[in-house]
């Protein structure tokens, strides 16, 4: 008899979850008409089909075929399984490959046609995007709002895409543009909304970002065309990384915009406005497209990693002087949510976590302990999965033998075959995981055991670890960015008179880091790695 394995989706958060259950009991018909037995079910909620990797019921349908539990997967259309010709051909490659074949209400799958229907299936969600995008356009033109929310706005209710202004955050809105003219910067505003304790559009605190914005993306208070009462649509654009699934936005050059004028929403006068845009402008550092959106690699070893003793924020660069690279709390710079405005010196700290790396791990009798530990644990597990190789292959000898002798039941009697399906599906699905249980013990063999005479090589790293860092480069810092997770800094207070005066020169360079790191649980022993203290 046949094996079926069913997969049911619906892609939208607004469908109901009874179409799940309608799909599967229309499918168990099918198989019921077809003679097939129904083996298991897969399914997806509220996930769209284009993409077939971000799908956890699709994926598990193919682990399952992977393993041969059954011959036919059934659907109720193709479309429910694939939206996207790349995903078709690729699976339909490897369940030719494994033997399996796809049926839906409509009957079995061909090449041909399946071709056909993923490349319809695939169109469809062209054609609907391009149906969505006209739409949109057709909403701008009634001058009406496209999508997104505003600080000062809310949407008017059975009205879609009409907005009015909320009074009591368009006047926010005023002072912002009014304090920004006058030469505050975006995180001195942020502070004094912070202060006053006025609610930000989303979050808990008003950010330095939240006013600057992002110019490439349009986005910002600053740069909002709505206060002016310009309506501006497509700043961006959503594409999909076809290696996970997800969708990301782009930014839009500016001739794609669409603008459509809206006096109706005007909050900031033009000259204001106008004047704002200037400022903008002459703030903005230099930056291409292409630097812009390309990844950063660390650029020193702890990069990113340093936070804030007193808040647990992250701390970044507020420029140089003569003595090295200084860092400040991003949160007392962004919203000044947190007190601890002190400056440190980066070289300070680096200092100050290699040595204590190199101290930390540098002590022989710890890493023979490991050592030790690991060869100790490498000798039990081998000898278990000795034993438990013997084991499974003494069973896949039995299984075999078994499916033999029912073989030779069927062709040399002639027994009819119909009282041997249950059992032979039984020793199908024993003999598939105990060969699973082989190839486990296979990987249990290929460890390799740490030899003794590593510890000369590993310490005179250790030694030298201070010279790579200074010379290394981003790839190389990984190395050590997997055994730190967090260097935390505590420092003094400033005295009265701030950071930079003589009575503070001291403090600036009297901090205390606790070191947090991945060691104990790479070991499983807290005890030989703790997190460590450095003063200095």
């Amino acid at each position: 008899m046949t094996r079926a394995a069913l997969y049911a989706r619906f892609s939208s958060d607004q469908q109901k979850d009874r179409s799940i259950a309608d799909q599967i009991s229309l499918c168990r018909d099918l198989c019921a008409r077809e003679g097939m037995t129904v083996i298991s079910t897969f399914e997806d909620r509220a996930i769209s089909g284009s993409a077939a990797v971000n799908r956890p019921g699709f994926q598990a349908l193919m682990q399952a075929a992977e393993s041969r539990l059954f011959d036919v997967i059934v659907a109720e259309d193709m479309d429910r399984i694939f939206r996207d010709q790349a995903d078709y051909h690729n699976v339909r490659k490897r369940l030719d490959f494994l033997g399996i074949t796809l049926h839906t209400a409509t009957g079995k799958i061909g090449t041909i046609d399946g071709a056909l229907r993923a490349l319809m299936s695939e169109q469809f969600i062209e054609n609907l995007r391009v149906h969505t995008r006209r739409g949109l356009e057709g909403v701008l033109r009634d001058g009406r709002h496209a999508g997104g929310r505003a600080y000062g706005y809310r949407a008017i209710k059975d009205k879609p895409g009409e907005l009015e202004i909320v009074e009591d955050e368009a006047e926010i809105v005023r002072q912002i543009f009014s304090d920004y003219v006058a030469g505050k910067t975006p995180r001195q505003i942020a502070h004094d909304l912070n202060n006053r304790s006025v609610r930000p559009p989303r979050g808990r605190l008003w950010n330095g970002s939240t006013i600057n914005g992002n110019v490439a993306r349009g986005g910002g208070m600053i740069l909002n065309d709505l206060y002016a009462g310009r309506i501006v649509w497509n700043k961006v654009r959503m594409v999909k990384d076809p290696a996970t699934g997800k969708r990301l936005s782009r930014p839009n050059p500016k001739e794609q915009y669409r603008i459509v004028e809206a006096p109706h929403l005007r909050i900031i006068d033009d000259a204001t406005f106008k004047a704002a845009q200037g400022i903008k402008a002459e703030r903005r550092r230099d930056a291409t497209p292409a630097s812009a959106q390309r990844a950063r690699a660390p650029k020193r070893v702890f990069s990113g990693l340093i936070r804030c003793g007193s808040c647990g924020g992250g701390m970044s660069s507020i420029g140089s002087d003569r003595k090295g690279l200084r860092l400040q709390c991003s949160a007392h710079r962004e919203s000044g949510s947190c007190d601890n405005g002190r400056r440190i010196y980066l070289s300070d700290i680096e200092a100050l976590a290699i040595k204590g790396l190199r101290q930390h791990l540098a002590h022989p009798e710890v890493i023979a302990e490991f050592v030790d530990a690991y060869n100790a644990e490498r000798k039990r597990l081998k000898k278990e999965a000795s034993t438990e190789r013997a084991r499974l292959e003494r069973r896949l000898g039995e299984i075999e033998r078994e499916m033999r002798r029912i073989v030779d039941s069927i062709v040399v009697t002639g027994m009819p075959p119909e009282q041997f399906v249950a059992r032979m599906q039984e020793l199908e699905a024993e003999k598939t995981k105990v060969m699973a249980g082989l190839e486990r013990a296979k990987e249990t063999d290929n460890v390799i055991a740490l030899h003794p005479k590593a510890l000369d090589r590993y310490k005179d790293a250790v030694v030298e670890l201070a010279d790579e860092l200074k010379r290394g480069t981003p790839t190389e810092f990984a190395t050590v960015r997997e055994l730190v997770t967090a260097i935390i800094v505590h420092a003094s207070p400033s005295r009265p008179g701030g950071a930079g005066t003589r009575a503070n020169a001291e403090d600036d360079r009297n901090v205390r880091i606790d070191i947090k790191g991945r060691l104990a649980a790479l070991c499983g022993n807290p005890a030989l790695f703790p997190n460590m203290a450095m003063s200095g």
